[in-house]
């Protein structure tokens, strides 16, 4: 179990959400997400898939966390909000460019502890005419819990996933997505006091919903 100055860090044993007040929480989210993709899916069929210049979406989600580090071990998974922004260009109607940020937060009485990723992305279209999409992107992930004393690392990270865009209109569509974002943070500290923990990993695997504007 980690401990800092006696505060135990959420993704470790012994600091998780109650399994039945998580489980409910999932559930109302994910019943939302479906819910909203059904609603959209009647006005996908009247506006082509057209992708051409500046782009810029942006949502919101679930995901399921994890960490492990070398004098810790990995412990159940712990829910929390995500949150995404990416923005960038059009090189062709297949292919998407641009970068991302990808947040994962977690929330007690006392502290919130988040997990991002910001990486340079590619979003690939196998074909044209489809809104279907996959997309990969590499970069820089970030551990931090602004508690007092605050604990915080950055490292090199990726994110991988794949979603599709429901036109709601000539330009907009609505995106359900799922990710997979890692992060290889090594060295968290502690502030004031120094290294708290070495070979830092984290994952989050991510459900959410955006808008994007063509």
């Amino acid at each position: 179990m980690l401990t800092a100055s006696g505060m135990e860090v959420a993704l470790t044993p012994g600091r998780h959400p109650e399994k039945g007040e998580a489980s409910m929480h999932t559930a109302r989210l994910v019943g939302l997400l479906a819910t909203l993709s059904c609603a959209a899916s009647a006005a996908w069929a009247q506006y082509p898939q057209r992708r051409a210049g500046f782009w810029i979406g942006f949502g919101l989600g679930y995901g399921s966390a994890n960490i492990a580090c070398d004098n810790c071990d990995s412990g159940p998974r712990t829910d929390g909000i995500t949150g995404f922004v990416k923005l960038g260009g059009t090189p062709s109607r297949n292919l998407l460019i641009g970068g991302a940020i990808n947040t994962w937060l977690h929330s007690d009485n006392s502290a919130t502890e988040s997990l991002t990723n910001l990486t340079a992305s590619l979003y690939l279209y196998p074909a044209a005419r489809s809104g279907l999409f996959f997309t990969g992107g590499l970069g820089f992930s970030n551990y931090h819990v602004n508690s007092s004393p605050s604990f915080d690392g950055t490292g090199w990270g990726f994110t991988a996933g794949a979603g599709y865009d429901v036109r709601l209109g000539r330009d907009v569509s609505l995106t359900p997505v799922v990710n997979y974002v890692y992060g290889a943070v090594g060295d968290v500290n502690e502030s004031g006091v120094g290294r708290f923990a070495t070979g830092w990993k984290q994952n989050v695997v991510e459900l959410g919903l955006g808008v994007t504007f063509h």
